[in-house]
């Protein structure tokens, strides 16, 4: 993995967030502007996503769903899981892992057999993108690629439109804000 590879992930999450009405940032930003703005720390530039905003979801039943007349709007939650640290968080004293990796991995692989869906069932996908690094990293887990080719999948764009997979259509946390206190 290259620093090119999470520039393009911050990039990809700009050029999508001009789509969504409810971004603070409504500029698309060229791979080269996200790469030679100012740096936050080492390779992460002040283009890459920020750290203020918030977000809520109204959980319903389908009875509420159908009494209201809410089915246009609704998801339907098909499997969810949730995963805390396992010993690999900190006994492998790899970074990677302490950051979530085995965590999202196991959450989505109980997620797949609860759904019976695999990564090529999915079309769209909006994850937790704090930082471009963990978006990469997630696109591991989730099995959308082995371990370790997440940037090749950034380089065939097949986190965008025209690839495999939307990954953030909102533009991610890069649009929205991360609200890192209430993570």
């Amino acid at each position: 993995t290259k620093v090119e590879h999470f520039a393009k992930i911050g990039w990809k999450n700009h050029k999508h967030s001009v789509n969504n009405p409810y971004s603070q940032f409504q500029e698309e930003y060229s791979l080269d502007e996200v790469m030679t703005s100012r740096k936050v720390v080492d390779f992460l530039t002040i283009l890459h996503p920020t750290s203020d905003g918030a977000a809520a979801a109204v959980l319903a039943s389908e009875a509420f769903v159908w009494k209201y007349g809410l089915k246009s709007k609704a998801v339907e939650i098909l499997a969810q899981e949730m995963v805390t640290d396992l010993p690999s968080s900190f006994e492998e004293k790899s970074v990677i892992k302490m950051v979530g990796f085995d965590m999202s991995k196991e959450a989505a692989r109980k997620c797949y057999e609860k759904s019976g869906l695999r990564p090529s069932d999915i079309d769209v996908i909006e994850l937790h993108d704090c930082f471009s690094v963990n978006e990469l990293l997630t696109y591991e887990a989730l099995g959308l690629c082995p371990e370790g080719q997440g940037g090749k999948l950034v380089d065939r764009g097949d986190n965008t439109y025209g690839g495999k997979w939307v990954i953030n259509p909102s533009g991610g946390l890069i649009s929205k804000g991360h609200p890192l206190g209430a993570t």
